[in-house]
């Protein structure tokens, strides 16, 4: 399969976790990644900035560009788009990564957790696919790449978190209507969700170091996310990935290298039924 370099790659939520792990899995390959987030200044509660990710990516192997930039406002996102492409000449991956979580039932979410969440997973996602667009379309092979769950409508997964599930099924939704509507334009559109909790900061912040030891890595759903970008755009759209699957499908067949805790039991993500 080709690889990723000299490809740009514009990744929101990419100063630390799992976007900053796909960052530097494609700068290894030599692709040019666009690091958007809001983290530019050090923050004591969540470690790493755009600049920080940045030097890593760059020492990786790639080119990195550090914008900050708040997804929820699309003047900010058409900066970052613009000054994507004065600096790499064109954008040829979107991967919407940058997400926000509040795990409670209706009584206990606030109105304005409701609202950061369906900005920042639904209408993020939807205003940065709008704003690369036109840049996509000009490229030899475009994707779109969503970190978001495959759709289901089994109320275990509303009962305990309705907000966060409808803004979270509104990045897969998003899937499931662009996939078919880019078709014919050769964009590719596809999902990506890993088989058990990663081992995140905002791991630590939901669940402690007592769920993160049952984690994997970030560099698992990061391999799966190189491996389906790689792909041939026409041939591989409107698909709802797990990170373990697509490994498997690529041939590796040890994934116990991506355990946090090497031998511990991992623990399942949310939304996959066993």
């Amino acid at each position: 399969m080709p690889s990723l370099q000299g490809k740009t790659i514009f990744i929101t939520g990419a100063s630390r976790g799992i976007g900053k792990a796909i960052g530097l899995a494609a700068a290894r390959e030599g692709a040019n990644v666009v690091v958007v987030a809001k983290s530019d200044a050090p923050n004591p509660k969540l470690p790493g900035t755009i600049h920080d990710a940045a030097r890593e990516l760059e020492a990786a192997g790639g080119k990195a560009l550090a914008v900050r930039c708040d997804v929820r406002d699309e003047a900010e996102i058409a900066a970052a788009v613009a000054a994507a492409v004065a600096r790499f000449g064109g954008i040829d991956v979107l991967v919407n990564n940058a997400s926000a979580i509040f795990l409670a039932g209706t009584a206990d979410t606030p109105m304005k957790r409701w609202d950061l969440m369906h900005q920042v997973n639904a209408r993020g996602t939807f205003a940065c696919s709008q704003a690369c667009l036109p840049h996509l379309a000009r490229s030899a092979n475009p994707h779109i790449l969503n970190l978001s769950p495959p759709l289901s409508l089994s109320p275990r997964w509303f009962a305990p978190h309705v907000a966060y599930t409808i803004a979270k099924y509104g990045m897969s939704m998003c899937v499931l209507g662009m996939a078919e509507e880019l078709r014919d334009r050769g964009i590719a559109v596809n999902a990506l969700w890993p088989r058990t909790v990663i081992a995140t900061a905002a791991l630590n912040l939901l669940g402690g170091d007592a769920l993160a030891r049952h984690a994997r890595t970030p560099e698992i759903v990061a391999d799966a996310a190189v491996a389906i970008l790689r792909r041939d755009a026409r041939a591989c759209t409107g698909r709802f990935f797990i990170d373990e699957e697509v490994l498997r499908e690529e041939g590796v067949t040890d994934l116990a290298r991506y355990a946090a805790v090497p031998g511990a039991e991992l623990a399942p993500d949310l939304f996959l039924d066993p």
